[in-house]
């Protein structure tokens, strides 16, 4: 089997077809696979949610992750071996087998770029090769050496001057312009997450950025418009998707996680890691309590398994904890800033992943990054067992709500250039068919 250089496009799927799909997210601590058959949901138009299609999920697995550090493969037969029984799982519990997978980005330093253009069209009405020209002269630009684009997403057009169009078709002026928003990730983190998912005979479908289908599972249709922050906080890192007009304008990530804060206990405490993992999911806090003093918490020093266990108290523990939830939220709220886009500038944030459900994080949130905080889990989901409905199912769940937004994505497929970092990098309009792809 021929491996590819990078992933394919996501095809729209049509507001009247039905379709079976299956969804894999790779993680640091879990590996999850999500079946599921999505159904028109007919009347007028789309859902409350802005979804055009309704979705039961069928089967559902997932496995403890092995070979993945800060979202990256480091151990590719691990994650082969795990990638094959998550997907096993899923399909007993479906009773189908399944030859494709759309599957999450999370590492590879996830980033965003944002071009714009203009074109002049003479004061006749805007046409689809108008569309198309401004959006290609939008993408004539070089990309980052060693880098792939995962989504490119027209945030708004503008006619005379006019901003915040979003179909200029058939409208009259003289000069469409277009501001592109380009998410990309590194060429070699998603070219191993490739190879692992193909060595366990699955085709790649299409692969998204987490944070993104985070979003697209957890907000409501008046967040994404209003304007909301999405925290995906995971075991290797946290990464964010920035959402305004009901369109993502931004994406980020760092490398710090839930997998540090064990870390940060295991060497505070000098306790085995399984114990660290414990203490932190039972009694781990990002706030501090009265009667943090008064209780304790017991664990084994490293090589001491034995009968006389250690003992510390809740409060220790906490304060193990909050610095290293400080350094993320600040690290975020920083680069946030950095970006144009301070967190307290009136806009909400959704916490999801499961580093999120650390007691007293909102809190923290609230502290450090101002606004609205909540924490985000899949809504609208058709079949989801109760234990799916944690925020650490968020980006495998948006992964069954992704195909239903795939069709605001416009692209040309010019990718032996792209994979190596040495072309242009553009990007045309998808304009009544997707143009197909060669590899």
């Amino acid at each position: 089997m021929k491996t590819r250089l990078f992933p394919p496009r996501m095809k729209q799927l049509p507001a009247r077809r039905s379709a079976t799909i299956a969804a894999l997210d790779v993680g640091t601590s879990k590996i999850a696979c999500l079946i599921a058959r999505l159904s028109p949901v007919g009347g007028d138009g789309p859902s409350a949610r802005g979804r055009t299609h309704r979705a039961r999920v069928l089967g559902i697995g997932h496995q403890r992750s092995r070979g993945v550090k800060a979202g990256q493969i480091v151990d590719m037969e691990e994650v082969e071996a795990a990638i094959r029984r998550t997907v096993d799982a899923a399909e007993r519990m479906a009773r189908t087998q399944v030859d494709s997978v759309i599957v999450t980005a999370s590492g590879g330093r996830l980033a965003s770029q944002h071009f714009a253009a203009k074109t002049r069209i003479d004061g006749a009405a805007v046409a689809a090769s108008d569309v198309h020209r401004v959006l290609e002269a939008s993408a004539t630009h070089v990309t980052e050496r060693g880098r792939v684009v995962l989504h490119s997403l027209p945030i708004g057009f503008s006619l005379d001057g006019a901003c915040g169009i979003r179909e200029p078709a058939g409208m009259v002026g003289a000069e469409l312009g277009v501001d592109l928003h380009v998410a990309s990730v590194d060429q070699a983190a998603m070219r191993n997450l490739l190879v692992a998912i193909e060595r366990a005979h699955l085709s790649i479908e299409a692969a998204a950025a987490a944070p993104y289908v985070a979003g697209l599972a957890v907000l409501e249709a008046d967040e994404a418009e209003l304007g909301a922050i999405v925290i995906d906080m995971g075991a290797g890192g946290a990464s964010v998707a920035v959402f305004s007009g009901g369109v993502l304008v931004h994406t980020d990530a760092v490398t710090l996680g839930g997998n540090h804060v064990t870390m940060d206990i295991a060497r505070g405490l000098d306790c085995r890691l399984a114990d660290a993992e414990r203490l932190k999911t039972l009694y781990g806090a990002a706030i501090a309590s009265p009667s943090d003093e008064r209780e304790t918490v017991a664990f084994d020093h490293v090589g001491e398994s034995g009968e006389h266990s250690a003992h510390a108290s809740k409060s220790h523990l906490v304060r193990i904890i909050l610095p290293r939830v400080e350094e993320t939220l600040e690290f975020l709220r920083d680069r946030l800033a950095a970006a144009g886009y301070p967190a307290h500038a009136g806009r909400r944030i959704v916490l999801t992943g499961g580093a999120c459900l650390l007691t007293g994080l909102p809190e923290a949130a609230r502290r450090i990054l101002g606004g609205q905080v909540r924490v985000g889990r899949p809504a609208g989901i058709d079949g989801l067992p109760e234990s799916a409905r944690s925020p650490a199912f968020a980006a495998a769940v948006g992964l069954i709500v992704y195909p239903q937004f795939a069709g605001r994505e416009y692209f040309e497929p010019r990718r032996e250039q792209e994979a190596r970092g040495t072309g242009t990098g553009g990007y045309m309009a998808r304009v009544g068919q997707w143009l197909k792809e060669s590899f």
